[in-house]
């Protein structure tokens, strides 16, 4: 494939030892009907033979550019890496796990052609496990202008981040990605929506791979600084919105939020950053988010995490609308559904109010009886 002098988009890959799936990635990527475009690896300090497997397919083709980073300093300093290293109107994200179908770039860039006012597209993403085999389930989420600051927790302008094409214009005049741990694709949603509108197409774009290695994935620690810091971005965006000084997300905040033991020492460090209204909502947020994130990530709560969660909310449910309130039963009774089949059943009673444990309970008892009855249906024969 020649290369392409003037490409309609720039492919940033950040990659850290990522050499079991980064063929197939790039690959994805090459494969695409769009072909006018270059592909921007920034290897984040592999010390696998992440780097020299991309040189070898650049080799090949020349659309492909291996940006060389030393040390491994995370996912922020290797996207903004690649976007002042970028030149094309528009850039696309992707992850050197995850798989584009070759009609992505397409539909995105039909999309916003069509649509000026548009500065950032997603996609639906299926679900596929460490080995690549789907798991049944797809990434869909909510239109973007649903979005809401004061909910609990925050609704968020979100679109799949593996999967983000925005213009490139817009995400230069944000100031790019900060330090917003665990929660960086968040924050610059945020700030992108001030921009313009952000859209998620309906069609199934790619594979989006769930693995132990995945960042809020692999560690009950690092899904509580992103609980933090997801409620942190939407009370900056609340900020901005009322004309008021911007909160800041200072890099070096990352090893005491590596070392805090509990969802409380990690709001601790924060608290005098905020006004007392806005570490009201934080700590609302927080517990909130912090028990979505639970019902479907492959983690369970703490005792310290259930004591907070359950206090947390008690003190703040009259701030809760009824569909709000709702929303939030619902994820507490799948929290404590998966506390049961783990046989956590003393975290679960301090995460649940006795009523809720009795559907939580309930839950429990009517699947077990389904797979009872299914095991004990005479075989056709």
């Amino acid at each position: 494939m020649p290369p392409t002098n003037d490409p309609a988009v720039d492919v940033l890959i950040p990659a850290y030892n990522s050499a079991d799936t980064i063929v197939s990635s790039l690959r994805s990527i090459q494969e695409q009907t769009v072909t006018g475009i270059r592909i921007l690896v920034v290897d984040d300090g592999s010390t696998d033979a992440t780097p020299e497997i991309v040189e070898g397919i650049a080799a090949e083709d020349p659309r492909v550019v291996l940006i060389r980073k030393p040390g491994n300093s995370g996912i922020v300093d290797a996207l903004n890496l690649g976007l002042e290293r970028s030149e094309a109107p528009y850039i696309a994200r992707h992850d050197a796990d995850d798989l584009s179908y070759p009609t992505r770039f397409a539909v995105q860039l039909a999309y916003l052609g069509a649509h000026p006012d548009c500065v950032a597209v997603g996609a639906v993403a299926r679900h596929v496990n460490g080995k690549g085999d789907p798991t049944g389930n797809y990434a869909r989420l909510r239109a973007p202008e649903l979005a809401d600051p004061h909910w609990f927790p925050s609704r968020e302008p979100y679109l799949m981040h593996p999967f983000l094409m925005a213009r490139r214009e817009a995400l230069v005049a944000v100031g790019g990605y900060r330090h917003v741990f665990h929660s960086e694709d968040t924050d610059l949603y945020w700030r992108l929506q001030e921009r313009g509108r952000l859209h998620n197409p309906p069609e199934l774009l790619g594979d989006y791979r769930l693995h132990a290695g995945s960042i809020t994935s692999k560690s009950l620690r690092n899904g509580r600084v992103a609980a933090l810091n997801s409620q942190l971005a939407a009370v900056s965006a609340l900020r901005r919105r009322a004309g008021r000084a911007d909160l800041s997300f200072p890099r070096e905040r990352l090893p005491a939020y590596e070392g805090a033991e509990t969802t409380a020492g990690l709001l601790r460090l924060v608290r005098d950053d905020l006004t007392p209204e806005e570490f009201t909502y934080l700590e609302a947020a927080v517990a909130a988010k912090l028990v979505e994130n639970v019902s479907y990530r492959p983690y369970l709560l703490e005792g310290t995490d259930c004591r907070f969660i359950r206090r947390t909310l008690k003190a703040n449910w009259h701030r809760f609308s009824p569909e709000n309130a709702a929303e939030m039963r619902r994820f507490l009774i799948s929290v404590g559904t998966k506390l049961i089949y783990h046989r956590r059943l003393k975290e679960v009673a301090m995460l649940l109010s006795p009523r809720d444990l009795a559907r939580a309970l309930h839950r429990v008892t009517s699947v077990s009886m389904m797979v009872r009855m299914q095991r004990l249906r005479p075989v056709p024969g």
